[in-house]
């Protein structure tokens, strides 16, 4: 059964948002989550954390990886998540493979698109 309601954006099973678990997490204030939304698509920046393993700077990319990996834990970007999990462990052990980049740098579009709808959807 399809609901129509959803807007969470899918892509061959990817889940992008779950926003009804992300209005959860704020005590359903949709005003608060579409500003967390907003303030995630401002502060995080794919392209710096491209940057900082292109310069090889493993403990930045790290902790890059690792801050993307919980803001998504705590807006319900599931896609986005197991992305960055997968990213910062290739990262720790330095065997960083490049087609994981690239569905990073592919999820995190995806998820951004995704999360425009939610805001469109809640008038922020």
């Amino acid at each position: 059964m399809t609901d129509h309601n959803d807007i969470s954006g899918t892509s061959e099973g990817a889940v992008y948002i779950n926003h009804q678990e992300g209005l959860g997490r704020v005590l359903n204030n949709a005003k608060l989550y579409v500003k967390l939304l907003n303030k995630f698509k401002t502060d995080t920046n794919y392209d710096e954390l491209q940057e900082t393993l292109k310069g090889g700077d493993y403990e930045k990319a790290q902790a890059q990886a690792h801050t993307v990996k919980g803001i998504a834990a705590n807006l319900s970007l599931p896609e986005l998540f197991k992305q960055s999990l997968e990213l910062e462990t290739q990262i720790k052990a330095r065997a960083v493979n490049p087609e994981s980049v690239e569905s990073f740098k592919v999820c995190f579009k995806e998820t951004l698109a995704a999360v425009d709808k939610v805001i469109a959807q809640y008038g922020g």
